[in-house]
């Protein structure tokens, strides 16, 4: 595989690049990073000479740019079948599948009201209606997940997975935010933002110097 470059937006916001990172870094591939400051000057342009999508993240390989989170972590998965980012049990692995897909398409209120800031504690959150039926939602996919297929380690399917990758953002969030998680669930998210590449992540987030006015209110 020739050496990969990952387009990155600040690792403070950008929920959608955090997740294929955490799938390099669990892989252990060699890469290269570069990131465009959101909302700073020309940004969109700077994007648009990364990708057709003109948004983060991009993964470039050679002369092939991947674009949109979920399909860089299917394309790493495909190229390094061996880490197993899938579940290996098809059951598990259908699941595992349709939960990080319904995380791909929906929870918009989460999204609009609940931006990931990992620089920052929200004291005194109150979510929507909307927001708290979703939150219960995820709570519900969590615990399920690993009282079912969790037995072999810390994370949804034991192992880490896709599926962790694409939640990690969420466990940011519910931090940031004072969400009240307990049980399995609690553990879950204790796992998630205390593995190494998350910390990593998290440590640079709060280095960053661009701020995003409109995610800060």
């Amino acid at each position: 595989m020739p050496k990969l470059q990952i387009i990155l937006g600040n690792r403070n916001y950008s929920s959608w690049s955090l997740r294929p990172w955490l799938v390099l870094k669990h892989i252990g591939l060699d890469f290269d990073e570069i990131i465009v400051p959101l909302f700073e000057g020309d940004f969109k342009e700077e994007l648009l000479k990364h990708s057709p999508s003109g948004k983060v993240p991009v993964l470039k390989t050679g002369d092939q740019e991947i674009w949109d989170s979920l399909a860089i972590c299917e394309y790493l998965n495909e190229q390094n079948p061996e880490a197993h980012l899938w579940p290996k049990d098809s059951e598990a692995r259908a699941i595992a599948r349709s939960v990080s897909y319904e995380m791909h398409s929906g929870f918009f209120n989460i999204r609009n009201d609940m931006p990931m800031n990992i620089r920052r504690t929200i004291d005194g959150f109150e979510p929507s209606g909307l927001c708290q039926e979703e939150i219960s939602r995820i709570i519900e996919i969590w615990t399920s997940c690993r009282q079912r297929f969790g037995q072999a380690g810390p994370f949804l399917f034991g192992s880490f997975s896709i599926a962790d990758a694409m939640f990690a953002p969420v466990v940011a969030r519910f931090r940031s935010y004072g969400i009240e998680v307990k049980g399995v669930a609690a553990d879950y998210m204790q796992a998630v933002w205390t593995l190494s590449s998350m910390e990593e992540w998290a440590t640079a987030a709060a280095s960053e110097e661009w701020v995003i006015e409109a995610v800060e209110l």
